[in-house]
């Protein structure tokens, strides 16, 4: 799979409204047929900063994505609510699924 992660340092005026703006990113990127994940996630440590983690079932799925209108559409929409270009990590990893983290265990029984 192609497994991605992104901070993305939004303006502190649109930092409470990004879910909303970016939400028809969002709903249309889950809607892909090769997306495993997209997932939002507010930084605890700085409330302008959002981490994006996102999962794509392999390299023609991720070039579906950056391929569709839909990603065209986010990259005239969402810049101009950043407060910078959006860093990312990007890499081909084993798998389509989470694995369990061993090292914390939780003992059900």
């Amino acid at each position: 799979m192609i497994f991605i992660t992104a901070r993305f340092l939004v303006r502190p005026e649109d930092a409470d409204r990004w879910p909303e703006i970016s939400r028809a990113f969002t709903e249309a990127t889950r809607a892909e047929p090769g997306c495993l994940w997209f997932d939002w996630s507010r930084s605890l440590e700085d409330p302008h900063e959002y981490v994006l983690v996102e999962a794509f079932r392999d390299d023609e799925a991720g070039a579906a994505h950056v391929g569709s209108d839909h990603f065209r559409a986010a990259q005239q929409d969402l810049p101009p609510h950043l407060a910078e270009t959006p860093r990312i990590v990007n890499a081909s990893v084993p798998g389509t699924e989470w694995s369990a983290l061993g090292e914390m265990a939780v003992d059900r029984s």
